[in-house]
């Protein structure tokens, strides 16, 4: 388990190889919640070509984070609903990760993203966001229809439990923490 301070890294891989990399700060890690902070402008490695689906080799390129996100996930469960927040700290929208659980790494944390994912925003309205990223994973054989299928009935479901608001749109982060940088061996699977 990791402490509230330490910085990890938080991967999307693909067949053993990294896609993204980003550091993030940890808020707390138990065995039942997982919440993890990442500042705007926080140093990120990102895919050289433009493309959001991992096809073909592609080198990775540093960019920054565009925004301020807590990522609350519990362990298990094939997604984490990220917390959005302008730089006043005033909480924006909820954003629903549709991924397969978390697996621990030694800096971190490793996940494959489904490409599909739900945003929702303060007065419950919601929209489903990069079908047509999904729909590009699906020609080029990253995942099945039934994988697709799996995630769209993940989404439903976080939509009927309604989880929302979470308890977590009040957070501020300590104000203490620098801004996180890619830990030492992010980079080794």
């Amino acid at each position: 388990m990791w402490s509230s301070g330490d910085v990890v890294v938080l991967r999307e891989t693909w067949h053993g190889r990294i896609w993204k990399a980003r550091p993030w700060v940890v808020v707390e890690d138990e065995p039942e919640r997982l919440v993890l902070w990442i500042p705007r402008g926080s140093r990120t490695r990102v895919p050289e070509a433009a493309s959001a689906v991992p096809v073909g080799d592609c080198g990775l390129a540093e960019g920054m984070f565009g925004t301020r996100a807590l990522r609350v996930t519990t362990p298990g469960e094939s997604h984490s609903i990220l917390h959005f927040f302008d730089d006043s700290g005033r909480f924006e929208r909820w954003y629903v990760n549709l991924e397969p659980p978390l697996v621990r790494s030694a800096v971190g944390f490793d996940l494959i993203d489904l490409f599909l994912d739900l945003l929702v925003e303060r007065d419950g309205s919601h929209r489903w966001l990069d079908e047509d990223e999904l729909e590009q994973a699906l020609t080029a054989g990253l995942l099945t229809a039934s994988d697709a299928a799996a995630a769209r009935a993940e989404g439903e479901a976080v939509l009927a439990r309604n989880p929302f608001p979470t308890g977590w749109e009040s957070w501020q982060p300590d104000p203490h923490w620098p801004t996180p940088e890619l830990p030492e061996g992010w980079d080794r699977i």
